[in-house]
């Protein structure tokens, strides 16, 4: 049977200029049937064709987006940016919605999904909502570092109420685009799950399966759940 093949949005490393990438995603997607391939920084034309040839898209972590994209100003507690991400993303995100091709959005991923619909973000949680818990642990990054309260989807792929999830990030979703539905709440109220009831397959969580073990660890069954819908 064939396998699904999975774009995966690079990583960038401004000061290198180049791209990398985390080995757990890829380790993530492998475990759960697909095939991953990092794409490029390509020009925003390749998009419409490169949501033909891919079945799923794997929206990654990394800098923060620019707060005009939700019509901010950029602020001083917001961190290092990104503008070629942030114009590829974008592209490559519409053209893959528009196709309904699966979608799964990782940290960055879920704050670029929204405001790709019309959401917006926290530029800096603690200094725009200090009653946040503290959501950037110390590093190992393969724990829990809090609870977040489940519901849908992922409350019926983990047949669960709550799951201990890892937090790495000190942005985080202020609205809620339309369309989007809930499906994880941390125990300060922050929204970190997400998905759209009316595409097949369009998630998003704000911790990093990645980090966990590929094929025993709490993402092994997110990554996997992706990966069928991208086989479908």
């Amino acid at each position: 049977m064939k396998k699904p093949l999975i774009a995966v949005l690079p990583l960038y490393d401004r000061e290198k200029d180049s791209y990398w990438m985390l080995p757990g995603y890829f380790a993530g997607l492998q475990a759960a049937g697909a095939v991953p391939v990092m794409l490029p920084l390509f020009g925003e034309q390749d998009a419409a064709q490169l949501a033909r040839d891919f079945d799923g898209f794997l929206f990654t972590g990394g800098q923060d987006l620019d707060p005009a994209l939700y019509g901010e100003q950029k602020l001083d507690c917001c961190g290092e940016l990104s503008p070629a991400r942030d114009r590829m993303e974008a592209a490559m995100f519409q053209a893959a919605f528009s196709s309904g091709k699966p979608i799964l959005g990782i940290c960055r991923g879920l704050q670029m999904i929204n405001v790709c619909l019309g959401g917006s973000l926290w530029q800096d949680l603690p200094s725009q909502r200090p009653e946040s818990r503290n959501h950037r642990m110390e590093r190992p990054y393969d724990r829990a570092e809090h609870p977040v309260k489940l519901s849908g989807p992922l409350e019926a792929l983990y047949a669960r109420k709550t799951l201990g999830v890892n937090s790495c990030h000190h942005q985080g979703i202020k609205s809620l685009a339309p369309g989007l539905e809930p499906m994880a709440l941390a125990d300060d109220g922050l929204m970190e799950a997400f998905f759209h009831p009316e595409q097949a397959f369009l998630w998003a969580v704000q911790w990093h399966p990645e980090f966990f073990d590929p094929a025993k660890g709490p993402g092994a069954v997110l990554f996997r759940a992706f990966a069928e819908a991208a086989m479908k």
